[in-house]
């Protein structure tokens, strides 16, 4: 079993990335290590060109993003974590790929029309052929699984057609090029939404820095924001049920129940009836003892350019390694002479 997922290097890690995904990749990572399997994670450095950016921001948010991942738990002793710019099979096989990919199948995906927005003539041509990057991300390891949320199985579907496509029309039954991989959908993760407005997911591109628990907040500003966090006048429930209408305090009581490994009925058994001024610092200190390790980790990281420099150099070379042999079969296979 080999497991691949991408994270975009945007920098500033929030509480919602750890428990949406970053929390999912640790565990997975540990059970495959168990099993014998193997779990490549990379970051999509590749993928962030598709839209404008900063270069220096995008360099310096990889090196925040290794720190990050390695600080949540992702250990390059059990994973293979690169990024994408390091391994250029990526990119090629993209291209030899792109000869199978379909103009009709691009066109429904629906995040180019969402990233796009009104002014799809102005957008990139990587921002159109993302999802064939994106199958060339995971075809070139042969993966069989990949974790996908709700937002990324049309992109996953994608990239098994083109290998089913690719497979027929230049291989074999009993030798095909590429494996067709299966979603992981990861354990009901949290839907983690803003500290100011239950309705929105939390987020880095929200200007209000109080919107977010950010992974590198000290216990100060993490227990600040916490109490300055939007609710309700109303004592909580002593049920699930009880939330419904009420955005804000379902939101803070599913983080805690994400935090603590408890249900959500769990949580309200103990708080039901009592306020948020007892409810909200009983939060922030267990979110200060969940991410202040994560949070002292990052910040010696964040220290050693070296060590982070190391850990994606040796991570590449292991991919490249991985990849290159199906890349040697798609160039093969396509009647493509190398040198």
């Amino acid at each position: 079993m080999r497991i691949v997922s991408g994270i975009q290097p945007t920098g500033n890690l929030h509480l919602g990335n750890y428990l949406g995904a970053i929390r999912n990749w640790v565990r997975m990572q540990d059970d495959l290590a168990a099993q014998g399997g193997q779990s490549l994670y990379f970051l999509a450095d590749l993928h962030a060109i598709s839209m404008p950016h900063d270069p220096a921001e995008l360099a310096s948010n990889t090196l925040e993003m290794v720190a990050a991942l390695v600080a949540c738990g992702i250990d390059p002793d059990r994973s293979i974590l690169f990024n994408q710019a390091q391994v250029p099979q990526h990119a090629e096989l993209q291209w030899l790929l792109n000869g199978t990919a379909r103009m009709g199948w691009l066109n429904r995906m629906t995040q180019f029309k969402d990233k796009s927005g009104k002014n799809r003539e102005g957008a990139s041509v990587a921002l159109f052929t993302y999802p064939v990057l994106q199958a060339a991300d995971v075809l070139l390891y042969q993966a069989t699984h990949v974790p996908v949320g709700e937002d990324q199985k049309q992109h996953l579907e994608l990239a098994r057609d083109i290998a089913q496509k690719f497979n027929n029309d230049f291989a074999s039954e009993e030798a095909p090029v590429f494996t067709l991989p299966d979603p992981i959908i990861p354990p009901e993760a949290a839907r983690i939404m803003s500290l100011r407005d239950g309705t929105a997911k939390m987020s880095k591109s929200d200007p209000s820095e109080m919107s977010r628990i950010n992974l590198v907040d000290d216990a100060d500003t993490i227990m600040k924001k916490v109490k300055k966090a939007k609710t309700d006048p109303e004592p909580l429930p002593s049920e699930a049920k009880g939330l419904e209408g009420r955005a804000e305090a379902q939101n803070l009581v599913g983080i805690y129940a994400a935090l603590s490994g408890e249900s959500v009925d769990a949580v309200l058994a103990r708080f039901g009836g009592q306020g948020f001024g007892v409810f909200k610092p009983a939060l922030g200190e267990l979110l200060v003892e969940k991410l202040a390790p994560i949070n002292t980790r990052f910040v010696e990281l964040l220290q050693d350019r070296e060590a982070l420099d190391a850990i994606l150099a040796r991570g590449a070379a292991q991919a490249r390694e991985i990849g290159t042999p199906t890349l040697d079969a798609t160039y093969k296979a396509l009647g493509l002479v190398r040198g």
